[in-house]
């Protein structure tokens, strides 16, 4: 697949997986939560290597987009997930 294709699947992926963990609770949840967004974004081009925290942004989500803030050892980045289109990353200072 193209470089574009696989970053869509990748984003549909863990927009899926990442909206069913909105509902779960616990660390479990909040590790997988991490993990799942440190893909999408190195799948995207950015670096994250050692993911620290991800913690969703209810006010700026929506029942269809999820937006979170990722923490990893050297960025941060907020990520907006919405279904079928790559996730939206902005690295924060």
């Amino acid at each position: 697949p193209s470089d574009i294709g696989l970053r869509t699947i990748c984003s549909m992926i863990a927009t899926a997986a990442v909206a069913t963990l909105t509902s779960a609770n616990g660390a479990f949840a909040q590790e997988t939560a991490k993990g799942l967004l440190a893909v999408q974004v190195r799948s995207q081009g950015q670096v994250c290597d050692s993911p620290i925290s991800a913690t969703r942004e209810k006010k700026q989500s929506a029942p269809d987009v999820s937006v979170w803030v990722l923490r990893c050892e050297n960025n941060s980045y907020r990520v907006r997930l919405a279904p079928d289109m790559a996730a939206r990353i902005q690295r924060l200072k």
